[in-house]
């Protein structure tokens, strides 16, 4: 998988297009690892589980496989504006 090198604004902009609206920001940690803070009125009426699995559906390709550019989300804070 090519990706540019700033991996940190590609997923700012995979969750900004499917979450309208939304205020993202993406802190990259060590060795692949990131922490997201996203805030969305879209997430009012959903569950903590539900804003999660909306948030890891737009970045899903990117945590796959062996050699994924990003192993894990250390952090994800979601909230409701």
């Amino acid at each position: 998988m090519t990706l540019p090198s700033d991996l940190t604004e590609i997923i700012k902009q995979r969750i900004e297009t499917a979450i309208p609206n939304a205020q993202v920001d993406v802190m990259a940690g060590g060795d692949r690892h990131y922490a997201l803070k996203v805030i969305s009125e879209s997430f009012a009426n959903m569950t903590q589980v539900k804003q999660h699995q909306l948030v890891y559906a737009t970045i899903k390709d990117l945590m796959s496989g062996n050699d994924a550019p990003i192993h894990a989300i250390d952090k994800m804070d979601l909230r409701a504006s």
